[in-house]
């Protein structure tokens, strides 16, 4: 680093609160991801006429008549399932149902009341939560009146509705929206304001995206499990087990933090079932929203060309990112070389990511685990560094005259004046974004200039594991236009 003055800051978002969450709960296949995607107004939740395609838990936030609440999805609930995913994803239900302030129950009114229907009102009136059952596919008069049925289990708030059309969702949160407004004054973790003494939501800092990404089977959903120090996500042995892209809040070190599990990424083509074909486009996106990627890959198998194009896509979607090798423990009964070694070997295969650190760890035993959130945080200060032109005039003078420049290319016989390199200036962040202003000769920067000054601006003001943009903008010479 330069023994300059230190680089400027963007500043930072203003703190926010804390919102009620209101739980999507149900049997398997009534609903409960399309009346999500409707309620948060996107995609979150694949949806599709396979039962039992959600199995996390997937949050998104959404607001009516100016309240603003958060809203989970949760696998279908079988209570009495002792498979392996079915069990995992009641778990899951049971966490979300403890966190929630009111809970939806999706039922279907075409199908009427089942034995499983009887048996999940039950375990909801064990709860003490609000609960607010919602008649799903009541798209008919018949069938609106057919909802009537669900009134015997004893919740005072039956609303007919098709999630799919839309129908009847308004009348939905109109309820939720009253029911937790009545509640919001008998909060335990309310403060108060400094006027009225009227309870306020808790606020908290604007928090760091970290989306976990990889191939599948490399340990993704272990990795965020032993982050939060909880069964967060189902893990399984079976590639392709987690199919969504999971958001999770916590704090670490006074930081708030949203991580972001997504399915295993596989090319296109070798997809097959069209849910693991939709959620290589939804952990792509779930890049495009993230600050810091976590690139994970097998100590055991080695990098493989399918971990480098993953990576990639988080360097196209220009997040700030981490390398972490996994199952690093399983190495030590195997030759496989120093650790040196294996990293030359990935840079090697991942040239592009030259810049970004690598770090060693086993999701299983926890082994360096608790250096990825710290090296988030700087990674994410660092995407955020805005730098003043007065500092980067003084570093562009030293970069240019350094012995270490490479030199623009000569121009050919007859042809037009070298290219010359004017100033740079920064028009951006998250990526930091440059300009560079070029005059004369053909306009295009060779690609060893750009990765000299990439290089020089990481030195001088840490821009620690991010991408940074370079953008040319040529002047011509006005006298060879006249």
């Amino acid at each position: 680093m330069s023994t300059t003055e230190p680089a400027t800051f963007e500043q930072s978002t203003p703190e926010r609160a804390i919102p009620p969450l209101v739980a999507i709960v149900g049997r398997p296949n009534v609903g409960k991801s399309t009346l999500f995607n409707r309620l948060v107004g996107e995609r979150r939740s694949i949806v599709g006429d396979e039962p039992g395609i959600t199995r996390d838990r997937i949050y998104g936030e959404t607001e009516w008549a100016g309240r603003r609440f958060a809203v989970v999805d949760t696998g279908g609930i079988v209570p009495d399932d002792d498979a392996v995913i079915p069990a995992n994803i009641l778990k899951q239900a049971e966490f979300a149902i403890s966190e929630a302030r009111a809970l939806v129950w999706v039922v279907d009114v075409r199908a009427g009341i089942t034995p499983l229907d009887e048996e999940l009102a039950r375990l909801l009136r064990t709860t003490g939560k609000i609960v607010l059952v919602a008649a799903n596919k009541a798209d008919a008069l018949r069938l609106e009146a057919d909802a009537g049925e669900f009134h015997r289990f004893g919740f005072t708030d039956v609303i007919p509705l098709t999630a799919e059309q839309g129908d009847g969702v308004a009348d939905l949160l109109d309820s939720i929206v009253a029911h937790l407004a009545d509640e919001s004054g008998q909060r335990e973790d309310d403060t108060e304001d400094d006027v009225g003494g009227e309870p306020t939501e808790r606020l908290v800092p604007r928090e760091v995206r970290l989306a976990i990404v990889g191939r599948p089977n490399v340990g993704k959903s272990s990795l965020l499990n032993r982050l939060l120090g909880e069964e967060r996500v189902i893990v399984s042995p079976v590639a392709g087990t987690t199919r969504d892209a999971i958001d999770t809040l916590m704090e670490h070190d006074g930081r708030q933090f949203r991580l972001i599990d997504t399915a295993g990424i596989r090319r296109k083509g070798k997809t097959e079932e069209m849910a693991e074909k939709l959620s290589v486009v939804m952990a792509r996106r779930s890049l495009e929203r993230a600050d810091v990627a976590v690139v994970v890959v097998d100590a055991l198998e080695g990098v493989v060309a399918l971990d480098a194009n993953i990576a990639g896509y988080a360097f196209e979607a220009g997040c700030s990112i981490i390398i972490a090798v996994n199952k690093w423990d399983l190495l030590k009964d195997k030759v496989t070389g120093t650790p040196a070694e294996f990293e030359r070997n990935l840079r090697d295969k991942m040239k592009f990511l030259d810049w970004a650190p690598v770090a060693t760890i086993s999701a299983l035993t926890g082994q360096r685990v608790d250096k990825l959130l710290p090296l988030a945080v700087q990674a994410n200060e660092a995407r955020n560094r805005r730098v003043s032109t007065a500092q980067l005039n003084a570093f562009f003078e030293r970069a240019v005259a350094s012995p270490r420049a490479p030199s623009a290319p000569a121009p050919v016989k007859g042809g037009r004046s070298r290219l010359h390199v004017q100033y740079v200036t920064q028009i951006g962040v998250r990526p930091p974004a440059f300009v560079v202003f070029t005059a004369g000769g053909k306009p295009g920067l060779h690609f060893s200039y750009e990765r000299y000054l990439q290089n020089r601006l990481r030195e001088e003001f840490d821009f620690f594991a991010t991408p940074l943009r370079i953008i040319e903008r040529h002047r011509k010479n006005r006298r060879l236009q006249n």
